[in-house]
């Protein structure tokens, strides 16, 4: 997974949702945020951003990084 820059929605604990995220030089505004899921020491979120792509970012607690993964068409997350 490759380090982006996340926006995100904090409430009662940070990375409770994100918002939008730079990546690879781009700017992507999070349309929907598909499924939200904790795996240890992460926050893990699929999102769909601009031109119908999806993606999943995940938060790492310990090393208070974000990671970011494309999904690709047939990903067994998609709906």
């Amino acid at each position: 997974m490759d380090d982006i820059e996340v926006s995100c929605y904090s409430g009662h604990t940070y990375a409770d949702e994100p918002r939008s995220f730079r990546w690879e030089g781009q700017e992507y505004k999070v349309e929907q945020v598909e499924k939200a899921w904790l795996e240890p020491g992460l926050r893990c979120f699929q999102v769909r951003a601009g031109e119908n792509r999806r993606f999943k970012i995940c938060y790492n607690e310990a090393q208070q990084r974000w990671s970011i993964a494309e999904l690709r068409r047939g990903y067994e997350g998609d709906t």
